[in-house]
């Protein structure tokens, strides 16, 4: 659930209220006053499987513990494709260049309420972090572990295309590496 509270329109508290809609009567936070209805529809998200000097490039989040490394995300702006954006984020986050950029797929990240647009990009440069970013990684293909969660679900399905069967993190493993997260 969101944390809106009032009304963008008019500022009145908003309400779970039915209403029917298409598929019938459904719950939903909505203005009693002026019938704004906040639709909570997913964001999406744009996704990087970063090709740079022949290994995977994966990155921490300042926020993140320690072991836990992924790919290069961010979300998209307004008046930019999904191509511009990833290329964009890469650009922002680690400071290299796109060469190309390859739609891998799209993947439903539900705990976030978000659609995750995958690409792998072929990257040059010198890597540079962001702040929002205090370490990187590059992985040979055969060493890289995909973790069950959009992201790592994109990872495997590219790795696949790469003739590797992708390797999972045990649930142990997964929850050892997202330790401080939950």
């Amino acid at each position: 659930m969101t944390n809106f509270n009032y009304c963008p329109n008019c500022a009145t508290p908003l309400m779970m209220l039915v209403a029917d809609e298409d598929t019938g009567p459904v719950e939903r936070l909505r203005c009693p006053a002026c019938g704004f209805t906040h639709w909570n529809n997913p964001v999406p998200v744009l996704a990087a499987i970063v090709e740079y000097r022949g290994q995977v490039l994966l990155a921490r989040n300042a926020a993140w513990p320690g072991k836990m490394f992924a790919l290069i995300t961010g979300f998209m702006e307004a008046d930019e494709t999904p191509q511009e954006g990833i290329a964009r984020e890469l650009k922002e986050e680690t400071n290299l260049d796109a060469c190309s950029v390859d739609l891998v797929g799209v993947y439903d990240f539900q705990r976030m309420n978000q659609v995750i647009i995958a690409y792998h990009v072929v990257a040059e440069g010198e890597v540079r972090l962001s702040p929002e970013l205090v370490d990187w990684r590059l992985y040979d293909l055969p060493d890289l572990k995909c973790w069950p969660a959009g992201t790592g679900y994109a990872l495997a399905d590219w790795l696949r295309t790469r003739g590797h069967e992708p390797v999972f993190f045990t649930p142990q493993e997964n929850a050892e590496r997202r330790r401080g997260l939950d």
